[in-house]
């Protein structure tokens, strides 16, 4: 009887260890309920960061829809930038998040044609994309930000100064 008990332990631990590596890494989103939203500083290179609540997984919806639940808030809080009385580069007035879809690693994020009106130039265009693309590549099983404009992939916003037909990642920033 006693030769039989140390096998039976260590099944049982491989078992319990083997069930939480598996629900760690394939739960989406980021661990512990909170989600990092990035800003860019007014000096334009400097980050900044908020952490705001993120919902778990609610029964019955499907690691795909939280991913892109996750997504979808990631960009709006990315979008809205932080509290009025922190000094950073902001999107454009009026710049709303109208989807945010998940395939593979690759976010893709469509801003409504407000984002466009940026008055600040290259300067404030790299800061705003670098706060949306840091903010969704956090989220675990994102690395890449496919940005479109009311629908569509364009080449660049009128001012020309970032690069949008392909995905953004953190190392073009």
């Amino acid at each position: 009887m006693r030769s039989l008990r140390l096998p039976l332990l260590l099944l049982v631990l491989a078992l319990v260890a083997a069930g939480t590596w598996y629900l760690l890494s394939h739960r989406p989103g980021t661990a512990g309920g909170a989600l990092t939203v990035y800003y860019t500083k007014l000096d334009g290179t400097t980050l900044g960061t908020l952490s705001v609540s993120l919902r778990p997984q609610q029964p019955g919806e499907s690691d795909a829809e939280h991913l892109h639940n996750v997504a979808l808030y990631a960009a709006v809080e990315a979008v809205a930038g932080p509290p009025s009385e922190i000094q950073a580069i902001r999107f454009p007035v009026g710049t709303r998040v109208l989807d945010a879809r998940v395939n593979g690693s690759t976010a893709t994020v469509d801003l409504s044609k407000e984002v466009a009106q940026q008055p600040g130039g290259a300067f404030a265009e790299t800061g705003e994309f670098k706060a949306l693309v840091y903010t969704l590549t956090g989220v675990r099983g994102i690395d890449g930000v496919q940005i479109k404009i009311d629908g569509h992939v364009v080449p660049t916003l009128p001012g020309g100064h970032v690069e949008l037909d392909t995905p953004l990642h953190r190392s073009d920033f």
